[in-house]
């Protein structure tokens, strides 16, 4: 373990590699004793495999029935920095990677990532970058604005809404969003859809989201902003959360933004991701890559940290996997007309669905409407008339 420890002074580290790198190191000594208890075999020889070795140390292999109540913040601070500088150095590839070696990472990485759910997510929001807010069920509107919630049919939103920025902890934005969807809707009508994104049609949105939080005593925050840009122009705009800015401005080397600065955000954010190599020509041989370069603003959410824990960390995955409460403990949530057959209809869409249990429709909003869900509607449907 010391020889762990002490191997990235040995290693050629930039200055802010050489940092991360003190920072670490300072949690480490203050839990060094129950470190050294662990036997460590495999010694990387770069940085980015010597954070991931020791992170696995600090999660999986110390022994943590042998730590103090008051190290526990301390073994917590240490696996937060090391994630943090593992989102750094693989966001740090970002700025000189060409295309096939981005691609290649995030296809290596696929499985981790659960890509295929967060593509299914893009897919179904690709109709919707041109409806208005105000104009879709609040289910859709939810994961056009990444917020879960547990109205989400899992037989319609195959996938965790909040991939690509979350915003549940917007609770402003949600509320205003809720009472005044198309103040919204006339911000986002300032940016194309299609063709160059300028730094006007940019100013424009910024000036027209500002006014929609005019009357509200809370301030406007970036974070939101951007998840709504993104899915509007996922090829252009890149989302942010606050919780992941600091590696993302790390590895762009510039200063951390505050998440009020919009200012910043298009020069030194969105400016910056487009002049990459790897952003100005994407050469997709394949239709993985297609999809990729389709959103490929979305590309470095790809590169922060992940493990074998986020597929089942994903909203979606939790509510396949949610326990079945009892019949006399269960309780229904009412739906809205058009939010239920918006569900159903979505649902209908599907060519395996047989014609007479189409013609059963209306039936089947009814009983969405009461909270039934639409998958186990169906399923009810076929069982009863074949």
């Amino acid at each position: 373990m010391k020889k762990l420890l002490i191997s990235p002074s040995n290693m050629a580290l930039g200055e802010q590699e050489s940092q991360i790198y003190q920072n670490i190191l300072k949690q480490a000594t203050e839990i060094s004793l129950n470190l050294m208890a662990v036997k460590v075999e495999n010694h990387p020889e770069d940085f980015l495999g010597w954070c991931y070795e020791l992170l696995d140390v600090a999660k999986n292999r110390i022994n943590f029935d042998l730590l103090d109540d008051h190290q526990l913040p301390t073994i917590k601070k240490l696996q937060d920095l090391l994630i943090s500088a593992i989102s750094f150095l693989q966001l740090k590839t970002l700025r000189i990677a060409p295309w096939p070696m981005v691609t290649a990472f995030i296809n290596d990485h696929k499985t981790i990532l659960v890509l295929e759910e967060q593509l299914k997510l893009m897919e179904y929001l690709q109709p919707l970058r041109e409806q208005p807010l105000a104009t879709m069920s609040k289910e859709d509107r939810l994961a056009f604005t990444g917020k879960h919630a547990a109205s989400l049919d899992t037989s319609v939103y195959q996938f965790d809404v909040e991939w690509f920025a979350s915003t549940k902890n917007a609770k402003a934005f949600h509320q205003l969003l809720d009472d005044l969807p198309s103040a919204f809707d006339k911000a986002l009508a300032e940016i194309p859809s299609t063709g160059e994104v300028t730094l006007a049609h940019y100013q424009q949105f910024t000036i027209a989201y500002l006014s929609a939080f005019a009357d509200s005593s809370d301030k406007p925050t970036l974070a939101p902003a951007t998840r709504l840009l993104a899915m509007r122009r996922p090829d252009i705009f890149t989302p942010i959360t606050p919780s992941k800015l600091e590696p993302l401005c790390q590895a762009l080397g510039i200063t951390k933004l505050s998440n009020r600065d919009f200012e910043r955000y298009w020069s030194d954010i969105v400016c910056n991701i487009t002049t990459l190599p790897w952003f100005m020509k994407p050469t997709p041989v394949d239709e993985l890559e297609q999809n990729l370069a389709a959103i490929k603003a979305l590309l470095p959410c790809l590169f922060y940290y992940a493990d074998e824990n986020t597929a089942s960390s994903s909203n979606y995955y939790k509510l396949l996997h949610k326990p079945k409460r009892s019949s006399t403990a269960k309780k229904a949530t009412r739906r809205g007309k058009e939010s239920a057959t918006a569900l159903v209809d979505r649902a209908l869409e599907d060519d395996s669905i047989p014609e007479h249990i189409r013609a059963k429709r209306d039936s089947i909003i009814s009983e969405v409407e009461k909270g039934r869900s639409v998958a186990d509607t169906i399923s009810l449907m076929r069982t009863i008339f074949g």
